[in-house]
């Protein structure tokens, strides 16, 4: 057994950390950090672990040791945060935007503040299973990537990295309410989200440079936030290579994603789910991925659907983990979804 913290743990993610982490077979969750909360229980905020933990809210100044330390705290916090608590654990797997890009100057750009702890970019690797499976086995430093963007570059990787792709790539990304996390403002109360599908971003979104980085494309990135409380769904196209046609794309997938244990893909020619779904992936750790070749003009749709919280963030995190301590990738992680919903 090892001993878990996690920071931030009164949010949606840190929540979800929280229930993977009470299940999990090698896990002790020892600590949960709320900086509004200090000795209330967490099933006070997340009332799904009833029963299942008597665990209360602690406050910073009240960590101890431990041997992994989840940052599941807010975009532009982590930066400043890490030098303080990484005394606390040997293992730290961050969930916040500020140690997923590599280019300081990419990050002031996305983010629109300066970094403020470039010294420490280099320590981190991606919490990204699919690309990242050899460094994690050793790895520290965890940066795990953002939910859409982990879902384009699951999509995008394999048909990059073989050359059937043009550069230049659109991404339309959908995802669900609780991507804005849960302390959104007015724009997300229910009044004004219900029957919703606002596009809450046409261009530039941070992600793109995420998906720049992990597979060597242009990003052209519109995310728009849809009726859902979970889920993501990424649609993605491409103009294909001359001579690349849909077996070749077929083969592609199956070649990178052939002993994947979370990866899917989604091959029907018919039926409800033919193409990738969200709604039946809601707190599983897998995502699925599908294609649909257009020949006139050559074009690729590349689809990929997660759960945010889990694949798309806790999920990944713990994913992460078990590979850094040697365990089966799947321990903790074996909620299929449900179906219907």
């Amino acid at each position: 057994m090892i001993r878990a913290a996690v920071l931030g743990g009164a949010g949606y993610i840190g929540g979800e950390l929280l229930r993977l982490l009470v299940g999990h077979p090698k896990v002790e969750l020892a600590a949960a950090v709320s900086s509004r909360l200090g000795g209330k229980r967490i099933d006070g905020v997340h009332p799904n672990l009833r029963g299942v933990t008597d665990l209360t809210f602690c406050s910073e100044e009240e960590l101890g040791e431990y041997d992994v330390l989840f940052l599941a705290s807010a975009h532009g916090s982590t930066m400043s945060l890490l030098p303080r608590l990484a005394g606390h654990a040997k293992t730290v797997i961050d969930l916040s935007g500020d140690f997923r890009l590599t280019d300081p100057a990419q990050y002031e750009r996305y983010y629109g503040i300066e970094h403020t702890a470039t010294d420490l970019l280099g320590d981190f690797v991606p919490g990204a299973p699919e690309l990242a499976r050899e460094a994690l086995k050793s790895a520290d430093r965890i940066a795990v990537p953002g939910c859409m963007a982990n879902a384009a570059i699951l999509a995008l990787r394999p048909v990059a990295a073989e050359g059937l792709i043009e550069p230049d790539v659109t991404i339309d990304a959908r995802t669900g309410s609780s991507g804005s996390g849960a302390t959104a403002g007015s724009n997300n109360i229910h009044a004004e989200r219900s029957g919703a599908m606002r596009v809450f971003a046409p261009a530039g979104h941070r992600h793109e440079a995420e998906i720049a980085q992990a597979c060597g494309v242009r990003p052209t990135m519109t995310a728009t936030g849809v009726e859902a409380v979970r889920g993501v769904q990424v649609l993605c196209r491409a103009q294909l290579r001359d001579g690349v046609d849909e077996a070749a794309v077929r083969r592609a997938y199956r070649k990178h994603y052939a002993g994947e244990p979370f990866v899917r893909v989604v091959a029907q020619r018919r039926g409800a789910y033919r193409l990738p779904e969200p709604k039946i992936l809601a707190g599983s750790n897998f995502c699925d991925v599908g294609f649909a070749v257009r020949e006139e003009p050559r074009q690729l749709l590349a689809v990929a659907a997660l759960d945010n919280l889990v694949k798309g963030g806790a999920g990944n995190a713990v994913q992460s983990l078990n590979i850094r301590m040697g365990w089966p990738e799947r321990l903790g992680l074996e909620f299929p979804g449900l179906h219907p919903v």
